[in-house]
């Protein structure tokens, strides 16, 4: 009950109107970009050396090479999935007025 008036307190502040940051299109990036630094990291996972033997699966290509750069494009994206803004033509209208 008191967040709703919190909330209508900042309605009427506002002028009605109440914006916030992040959308859902931004929900929807910031998950598939989750979902990529998940997959990346899964990508580098694997057995290690035991012993004294030495496991040649260390050096596969989706260890070294594949999975980083899978787990760094999730992180780039992820920052641009937060900054990211829908232009709308109905904000340029109501400045000019």
């Amino acid at each position: 009950m008191a967040t709703q008036d919190k909330k209508t307190e900042v309605e009427s502040k506002a002028g009605g109107k109440v914006t916030y940051p992040l959308t859902k299109i931004n929900y929807i990036m910031m998950g598939i970009c989750l979902l990529l630094i998940v997959v990346g990291f899964w990508l580098m996972t694997g057995s290690a050396n035991v012993g004294d033997t030495f496991n040649q699966d260390l050096f596969e290509s989706s260890r070294v090479t594949t999975g980083p750069i899978i787990a760094f494009l999730g992180f780039v994206l992820m920052a641009f999935a937060i900054i990211y803004r829908k232009k709308d033509n109905n904000d340029k209208t109501e400045t000019e007025e």
